[in-house]
């Protein structure tokens, strides 16, 4: 007989399984102590989106811009880089988290748990599509979530279709990029010196 991990695995796999009753955030922790393997985000109203773990191809391209940001970071020694796996606390009561992201020393002075969930925005994001994200759904929690929150700077990546969105703090429509040949998104003023060749994301 199955187990319930393995039921829900399966069923996250089909796309984003939605839990519409609301959780307390105590009751989102237990949750997810519960069920490790699978990722989960809380939304305002305290409902819950399971994701499955992504597949090895999914998984491999998420860690790239990890460990390219990971390098700059080993160089600059600015902010602080973290993974995919760290909490977000959102102004909406949410819970988010992105494939990888970056902090400037400036928000960390607001950091005041380092064992908590992260309460303050980060200055810079990375969302990487997987096999069952939609584009729509991620385009949205960039453009409605992400960016109103405080975000400075945000790359939505989406390698079956070899196609970036530049996201700014000061712009209304994101900056479009197709084709990953040759190409390299940079993290501007906000990460002078770093950058990401698209190549190293192709299918």
């Amino acid at each position: 007989m199955r187990t319930t991990n393995e039921v829900l695995q399966e069923l996250a796999e089909l796309g984003p399984l939605h839990l519409e009753r609301p959780f307390s955030r105590d009751g989102f922790e237990q949750l997810s102590a519960r069920y490790p393997d699978l990722r989960m985000e809380q939304e305002a109203d305290g409902s819950i989106q399971i994701m499955a773990p992504v597949k090895f191809g999914s998984g491999k391209r998420e860690s790239i811009p990890m460990i390219y940001l990971g390098q700059w970071w080993l160089q600059h020694r600015k902010g602080q880089t973290f993974s995919a796996s760290t909490g977000i606390q959102m102004p909406d009561g949410s819970l988010r988290s992105p494939d990888c992201g970056w902090i400037s020393e400036e928000r960390l002075k607001e950091v005041t748990d380092e064992e908590a969930y992260l309460s303050v925005i980060p200055d810079f994001v990375i969302e990487i599509r997987s096999g069952t994200d939609l584009m729509s759904k991620l385009r949205q929690k960039m453009a409605d979530i992400w960016m109103p929150a405080g975000v400075r700077l945000g790359w939505l990546i989406n390698p079956y279709q070899e196609e970036a969105f530049i996201y700014r703090q000061d712009q209304a429509e994101p900056e479009y990029v197709q084709g990953f040949s040759g190409q390299s998104l940079t993290g501007e003023s906000l990460l002078p010196g770093f950058a990401l060749p698209l190549d190293e994301l192709k299918v």
